[in-house]
């Protein structure tokens, strides 16, 4: 058995399990590692998935199911990497058995199962979080940071796009395409809701209104006999307003041919403006109308609410995997009792939900919506 040192006990190592074998749990599962932290356990849709699952992510072992997972005192964190539907009962379990939990996007499929979600994780006094990884750009806590010190400068429009083709043909379908899978919303409530937690986050707006619309490019997808009807939206335009007086849209698509993971935003005041593109996430683009910027990561002093972000010196491009090794990071902080700025909980993974049904309900009733604060 090793012998733990001094510095052990200082910064201990975070021990994880995680619920699921995809894509994601891989990226999980890097960020992990590149925390400090170790995967201990992992958990898949059946024996062969779970042996596969803890082979791709070098975890010590698989796990014979959910309640030896949680049960597991090996264990401090369990990261969920699930289907949506999934996602209220297996959180559930990692709370009642006390683990901290990680819980992939969206938090529930409805607002009261997100709800419950966030009280018990508060009854429970576990530290609870939902992806929200774009806010861990070293270039979008610039922007962050400049926005709230340009007081002169209030932003009045808000806008941008969401945009990815993985679901441009008729034939490619996915278990997200499902409602009873995935939830009411399919594109809104995959990646639109990165793009509102984004904008919340960086401006200190919160959206109070909003007006929907949701479309489909395809009536049905599938091949042969696995075809079926389409049941939730390929894309999505949402128009919106804040609490500070500003107006706003965005738009959401998950069928833009060419358009991999295109998360963009302008932010504009009267004076100035700030646009991001997480394609290109280690520059933050500044206008004024003298002039436009590039401010490349790394190579601006001023950028000190960057600076914990940019891991590697100017010209050493960053991009998602980085992000969320830093998402990681400051959650495992936060397990060993820091108290890391922006870090996203279950109340951000609640007010995603709220937005959402905001979204589903305005799309039904082609009406204004209320959001509620």
């Amino acid at each position: 058995m090793a012998v733990e040192s001094d510095a052990d006990r200082a910064n201990p190592r975070i021990r994880a399990g995680i619920v699921g074998t995809g894509f994601i749990a891989g990226v999980h599962a890097h960020a992990v590692r590149a925390a400090g932290g170790e995967v201990v356990a992992v958990l898949g849709s059946n024996p062969a998935a779970t042996a596969r699952g803890a082979v791709d992510m070098a975890a010590r072992r698989g796990a014979a199911d959910l309640q030896a997972l949680v049960a597991d005192d090996d264990i401090d964190a369990i990261h969920i990497c699930t289907p949506n539907a999934t996602h209220r009962a297996l959180a559930e379990a990692a709370i009642a058995a006390g683990k901290h939990v990680i819980c992939e996007k969206p938090l529930a499929t409805s607002v009261p199962d997100a709800r419950l979600l966030t009280e018990l994780a508060r009854a429970a006094n576990v530290l609870a979080s939902v992806p929200f990884t774009y806010r861990f750009y070293a270039s979008v806590r610039d922007a962050r940071d400049r926005i709230h010190d340009d007081a002169s400068n209030p932003l009045w429009m808000l806008h941008g796009s969401y945009l990815q083709d993985w679901l441009a043909g008729a034939e490619l379908t996915n278990w997200r395409v499902d409602p009873a899978q995935g939830g009411a919303s399919r594109a809104f409530g995959d990646i639109g809701v990165h793009w509102c937690d984004l904008m919340e986050f960086t401006t200190g707006h919160r959206i109070t209104r909003l007006t929907a619309r949701m479309g489909s490019a395809f009536g049905r997808r599938g091949t042969g006999s696995s075809s079926a009807e389409v049941r939730t939206e390929d894309g999505a335009v949402v128009v919106f307003e804040t609490d500070r007086g500003a107006l706003g849209s965005v738009v959401v698509s998950q069928v833009s041919p060419g358009r991999k993971n295109q998360l963009w935003f302008s932010f504009d005041g009267p004076e100035r403006s700030y646009a991001f593109n997480q394609e290109t996430p280690d520059t933050l683009w500044l206008g004024d109308r003298a002039q436009t910027r590039l401010l490349s990561r790394g190579n601006d002093v001023g950028a000190q609410a960057g600076s914990p972000y940019s891991r590697l010196p100017a010209g050493h491009p960053q991009g998602y995997q980085d992000a969320f090794n830093a998402y990681i990071g400051d959650f495992y902080a936060g397990v060993a009792g820091e108290k890391p700025d922006g870090l996203p909980t279950f109340d951000d993974g609640l007010r995603a939900a709220v937005v959402t049904q905001a979204v589903v309900d305005s799309a039904a009733t082609q009406t204004w919506v209320e959001v509620a604060a």
